[in-house]
């Protein structure tokens, strides 16, 4: 039988939206778009490096919750609330996804508010990270 996990970090934001950090369904794992929000002390950082740290902390924290990690990632989402901001977000997104390689979309929407400057979302499949990959290259 299939079990599902939801896991809530208790956010007003989950409660008030209705909707969970995090869902598992077998070895799949879904984390919701995570802006840059420290849950113990609720502050965000004006710098989007910063803010791109902390976003990276709550999605692994919210991966190792249901016995997964960055390395299980297979597909992120990155929204960038100013295009100017996208290299070095990029960049630093970078040293965080090195080796691990998802598929990626980047995109410059407007954001829930002006001080979000950067959120993610990812897609892992649970022990991703422990198997044979195989790279190719697209002629």
């Amino acid at each position: 039988m299939t079990t599902i996990i939801k896991a809530k970090t208790g956010s007003i934001f989950e409660e008030k939206g209705s909707y969970s950090r995090v869902v598992s369904v077998d070895n799949w794992i879904y984390v919701s778009n995570t802006a840059g929000r420290n849950p113990e002390t609720k502050e965000i950082p004006d710098d989007v490096i910063e803010q791109a740290k902390q976003v990276f902390s709550n999605i692994e924290k919210a991966l190792k919750a249901v016995d997964s990690c960055l390395e299980d990632v297979m597909v992120s989402r990155v929204f960038i609330q100013d295009p100017a901001d996208t290299p070095a977000v990029m960049e630093f997104i970078g040293t965080k996804f090195k080796g691990v390689n998802p598929a990626t979309t980047v995109t410059c929407p407007p954001l829930g508010s002006t001080v979000y400057k950067v959120e993610l979302e990812v897609t892992a499949y649970r022990g991703a990270s422990k198997v044979k990959v195989q790279e190719i290259t697209i002629a």
